[in-house]
């Protein structure tokens, strides 16, 4: 793989904050500890444990709504968020545009690890869809590429490599959402060596773990998409007030639910989908202070399952 200058600079400019946190010394809720990181097994690249979904950005939008994209991204980024996951299909396959054209206007694309995804049968409209999404983000690099829902895992996958050979790309993987997808899932993560698994896991849904755990037997990156359970993780907390012991180190159920998921120890990032600026300050904030070990992920699950 080659780096760029924009890489290396990443590499040491996070590098070790995760482990620098530990348990006694990191403990509370003080927005202004350092944003904790996790390392891409393949490189070592750390990168913050909570990023952006943006599934519902588009270019049909309202000046209202896309000035509140626009604050959503700033707010992201200005509180140490890097990883922004989009798609050439989501958004009425506008996302990639609003996304590259915001981050652009913003000036912080360097700041960016973009993370997008192929979603087309046969390698000449797989080879299309990737230079539409260069394009569209304004990059000659994109830091991840993923096979979307597996389609043409094989065909998609042999590019990427290519393409990260010549230096395109940094990283590749594939996605999921579904639980219908774990069988094939499996058997993808058997067969062909990737970089990064994107999959469903939250407190609410727990079904995805044999793929975690294989994920880091094997070395590979994991992102967690609908860490909130597709939101029934809030509709089961409905008006439970946040327990004395959780208050220690969440801020909110929204703190809660995305700690508990990145404290996985297969787990590198969660994406919650994003699209308001108090959302995206409340998540990072979840990026930040003491994360739960064993005991206290055991002691999370036990009271959601309870309620």
């Amino acid at each position: 793989m080659k780096y760029t200058r924009r890489d290396l600079v990443k590499l040491g400019a996070t590098a070790g904050a995760y482990l620098a946190l530990g348990p006694k010394s990191a403990r509370g809720f003080p927005s202004q500890e350092a944003v904790v990181t996790k390392p891409i097994p393949f490189s070592g690249e750390e990168i913050p444990i909570i990023g952006i979904g943006t599934r519902s950005y588009n270019t049909g939008a309202s000046a209202e709504v896309m000035e509140q994209f626009r604050g959503t991204l700033k707010t992201f980024v200005d509180m140490g968020g890097t990883v922004i996951d989009t798609a050439a299909g989501y958004g009425r396959s506008t996302s990639e545009t609003v996304l590259g054209n915001l981050i652009a206007e913003q000036g912080t694309g360097d700041d960016v690890f973009w993370a997008t995804k192929v979603d087309r049968e046969g390698r000449a409209e797989g080879v299309a869809r990737m230079e539409g999404s260069f394009e569209k983000l304004h990059q000659e690099q994109v830091d991840l590429m993923q096979v979307h829902n597996l389609r043409d895992t094989s065909t998609q996958l042999g590019t990427m490599r290519e393409w990260q050979q010549d230096g395109r790309i940094r990283y590749i993987g594939v996605t999921s959402s579904s639980a219908r997808a774990y069988d094939a899932m499996v058997a993808t993560i058997q067969a062909e060596p990737m970089d990064f698994v994107q999959i469903n896991y939250s407190i609410a849904d727990r079904s995805s773990e044999h793929i975690l755990r294989m994920c880091g037997e094997k070395g590979i990156a994991t992102m967690i998409n609908l860490p909130y359970g597709r939101g029934r993780t809030f509709e089961r907390v409905g008006d439970t007030a946040l327990p004395d012991w959780a208050a220690e180190f969440c801020g909110s159920w929204g703190n809660f639910f995305l700690k508990y998921v990145v404290s996985h120890p297969a787990i590198t990032v969660a994406i919650p989908g994003t699209t308001k600026p108090h959302h995206a300050e409340d998540n990072m904030n979840a990026a930040r202070g003491w994360m739960p070990d064993a005991a206290m992920r055991t002691r999370m699950e036990a009271f959601f399952d309870a309620l």
